[in-house]
């Protein structure tokens, strides 16, 4: 607790920081400032001990648990600093700008205090604030050139998520000032996702291809302003008109469209819009954020939306955004048959986090697009221009990304040569050297946005078919860098076709990393099964499919496909099965041979899993599961210890089974049973022998459903047997760090000391080799139940 090295180090005559005194208020407070000094970072400050403990964090903080960001430990600040924002002048210690990313306050997590866990280099801390949320961990690390380092790692929580994070997206804070100097929100924003996706609890919405906008009415004023804060007022007065009928005091949220007599948005109309026009132009409203003296922040989508109908009652260019709760993959086909650019997935009951691009909000687009920068354009004979030299931030460097000479009439070439005319330079605001292929370019400094939709990224990092929709002057230049991992350093999506038994089956991104810790790729993935394939398929085929799709890897949220809904290639085979919930048929996949295999791992199938009954007898399963499921609490050991009794219960009755990992981190206990008893016969029979094994493990296993009243015990899971039900495959890859696999054991294989990932991608194959037959008993004719019965009642 001193401030000595902090005040040793400004003059306060010249900086306007606050000088380093003493405050013994101790609230938990804590800061997060931008801080643009020579070069940019962000520094954390904790309030303890009468003073700000501080460290310098190069990168910003991230809410990713993936990323372990460097922090790096300086003097102790006062507790006034908390709100310092403004100018520190040049020639000062820290010299640049810094003003408040976050704040809030902040809880120790764990026995130790504050001061106790920062000498013992590791201190949890649970965050409350408006960006920063959730729990983290402070772990010192080195010392280096005189410096303490540190890590700072977000804990997998609520608030934590699996996209790419980055504390510039999220800068200025929620609140900004607009272009006539008064407050506005920033708005919620929504997180690209590779395919649609049916879920509960999720809600559906067409994307409109327009202007974000939101409309701010209070005291018979109108404020309409994009995410950036441009002042929307003048040019859709006409819409300002409409909206100011509404008798309440409400700021809006949604997106400005004008509509052709199909319906369909048209963008470039929109964009060439002024209040003279007779278009048909409509503000369709998906949310409210205030109402009549009342944040609607913290209700849930389904409420913030559920107030909306009222208050956009009698309005002419304003619409109610309708949304569906189910049938989404036909919502979305039948969206980019009608010409939209696709549709928004929302969590029900999400929040709204002005500011924030979450996980929660996901947008699945018909065709490719992006924001890019004009950095030039090609001469042409006959023409205007030929085309639009584009490039796009990717690290922090402007980068290439192809030419564009498609999708503009006369008049929007006329009007870009004359906005490109105006910012001509001499030199390429690139750094690599461009290969325009004989064309004369004409540079221009990068600082017109457009949008530019296309059908691919190329290897090269290239967009493919590029076509011109038109310039977004209500994005910024923070907003052209791209979120694609295929596009970034030089893209290696790839695609390539696999001739399998006379299938041809398309494998595209073997390079797309599929396993960040290990370095697998879906290459590794897809070869991986090649070489399982004839082991693995009586396993699977004839058996429904519970799809679950990881298109980008572990590192991000997967997603469960039940339905094909006639998405897939014509020649897999499926089954419909009636669904009692849905009220409707599902159409399951059915993996009948390798070339089906290698289609579900291409769709991102990391793991299969298949029902444990065929489609001659859905109702009455080939055999039955114990699945053994421990706690956070209890070891590898204990589990393998469970798994032991149970054999010896299963010894001693007669009753043949067979064991396997599950991949992640229990055991499954296999009894084969022929498909002669029905789902219920079997699960009960699964109960009874799991209470057997109660029995003899008292205080290290549990049968409790929840969770909560199992108290850290491994969990004894015999309702697996249910008609529906699916479970990991046996040879099966599981989207766990290290890529394991649900691997098969002979019994004297469990023993103490045996791990999970032991079995993995990379050695799984050559001791298939070894024993090709060790899990074949589980399709035998399987047991006779009556017997078994008789056998478990001597016991």
């Amino acid at each position: 607790m001193s401030l000595t090295e902090y005040n040793k180090k400004r003059d306060f005559t010249q900086t306007s920081e606050p000088e380093g005194d003493i405050q013994n208020e101790n609230l938990n407070r804590f800061v997060i400032q931008r801080h643009r000094a020579s070069r940019l970072h962000y520094d954390l400050r904790l309030e303890n001990d009468d003073v700000l403990k501080s460290w310098a964090v190069p990168k910003g903080p991230s809410m990713n648990p993936e990323d372990k960001r460097l922090a790096i430990e300086t003097e102790d600040h006062p507790v006034k600093y908390l709100h310092f924002e403004g100018s520190i002048p040049k020639g000062n210690y820290g010299a640049g700008k810094m003003r408040i990313w976050d704040t809030g306050t902040y809880e120790s997590v764990g026995d130790l205090g504050v001061q106790e866990a920062l000498k013992k280099g590791d201190l949890k801390v649970k965050f409350h604030g408006d960006k920063i949320k959730g729990t983290f961990a402070l772990v010192r690390t080195r010392r280096q050139d005189g410096q303490k380092h540190w890590l700072l790692i977000k804990k997998k929580d609520d608030h934590s998520v699996t996209s790419n994070y980055d504390a510039e997206d999220y800068v200025p804070q929620g609140i900004v000032k607009s272009l006539n100097d008064s407050d506005i929100i920033k708005p919620m924003l929504a997180t690209a996702a590779d395919g649609i996706f049916s879920k509960a609890g999720w809600i559906y919405e067409l994307k409109w291809d327009g202007y974000r906008v939101l409309a701010s009415i209070s005291d018979g004023n109108v404020n309409l302003y994009s995410r950036n804060g441009i002042n929307y007022n003048d040019k859709f007065s006409k819409l300002a008109q409409d909206l100011y009928s509404i008798p309440h005091e409400v700021i809006l949220d949604g997106e400005v469209v004008i509509l052709d007599e199909r319906g369909k948005p048209q963008f470039q109309q929109l964009q060439n819009y002024d209040s003279n026009s007779s278009a048909d132009l409509r503000f369709y409203v998906f949310d409210i954020l205030f109402l009549n003296g009342h944040s609607t922040l913290d209700l849930s989508l389904l409420e913030r939306k559920s107030l909306l109908p009222d208050v956009l009652e009698g309005l002419e260019m304003t619409y109610y955004c309708e949304h569906v709760e189910s049938m989404a993959d036909a919502f979305y086909k039948k969206a980019i048959k009608n010409g939209m650019e696709g549709v928004i997935a929302k969590k029900a009951d999400s929040v709204y986090t002005p500011g924030y691009r979450s996980e929660k909000w996901l947008k699945i687009k018909g065709t490719s697009s992006e924001e890019a920068l004009i950095c030039g354009y090609t001469d042409s004979k006959g023409s205007i221009f030929g085309s639009l030299i584009l490039g796009i931030y990717r690290e922090g460097e402007l980068q290439y990304v192809g030419n564009c000479g498609t999708g503009f009439s006369s008049s929007v070439q006329q009007e870009l040569l004359q906005k490109m005319q105006d910012l001509e330079i001499q030199k390429s605001p690139f750094l690599q050297k461009i290969n325009l292929k004989g064309r004369t370019p004409n540079w221009v400094k990068p600082k017109l946005v457009c949008e530019i939709k296309f059908s691919e990224w190329t290897e090269s990092g290239r967009m493919r078919h590029p076509v011109y929709k038109g310039l977004r002057d209500d994005k910024s230049l923070s907003d052209v860098k791209t979120t694609n991992k295929a596009s970034q350093n030089s893209s290696k999506a790839s695609s390539n076709a696999l001739e399998i038994n006379g299938r041809k089956v398309n494998v595209t991104n073997l390079d797309k990393i599929y396993w960040p810790g290990a370095g697998f790729r879906k290459y590794d993935l897809i070869d991986y099964y090649i070489q399982v394939s004839e082991y693995m398929i009586p396993f699977l085929k004839d058996r429904p499919q519970n799809l679950h799709r990881h298109p980008n890897g572990i590192g991000k949220e997967g997603f469960y496909q039940k339905d094909n809904e006639g998405l897939m290639d014509s020649w897999i085979e499926t089954l419909k099965i009636w669904s009692t919930s849905a009220k409707r048929d599902i159409e399951y996949l059915l993996c009948q041979d390798e070339a089906s295999l290698i289609y579900m791992a291409n769709l991102g199938c990391i793991e299969i899993n298949p029902w444990n009954s065929r489609k001659n007898n859905l109702d009455q399963p080939d055999y039955v599961v114990i699945d053994l499921d421990p706690s956070e609490k209890n070891t590898f050991d204990e589990v393998i210890e469970v798994a032991q009794v149970t054999q010896e219960i299963l010894g001693a009755a007669n009753i043949e089974a067979y064991c396997k990992t599950s991949g992640s981190s229990g055991i499954h206990i296999y009894i084969p049973l022929g498909a002669k008893y029905s789902y219920e016969e079997g699960r009960e029979f699964t109960k009874l022998i799991c209470y057997y094994v109660l029995e003899r493990t008292k205080g290290l296993t549990s049968m409790d459903r929840a969770v909560k009243n199992r108290k850290n015990k491994i969990y004894l899971d015999y309702l697996q047997n249910r008609r529906g039900q699916t479970l990991a495959a046996p040879y099966c890859v599981r989207p766990k760090p290290g890529a394991p696999v649900s691997a098969p054991l002979h019994w004297n294989e469990l023993k103490p000391g045996l791990k999970i990932i032991d079995y993995n991608i990379k050695n799984l194959p050559a001791r298939i080799m070894k024993n090709p037959d060790l899990f074949q008993g589980v399709l035998a004719e399987g047991i006779d139940m009556g017997k078994a019965l008789e056998a478990l009642n001597r016991l």
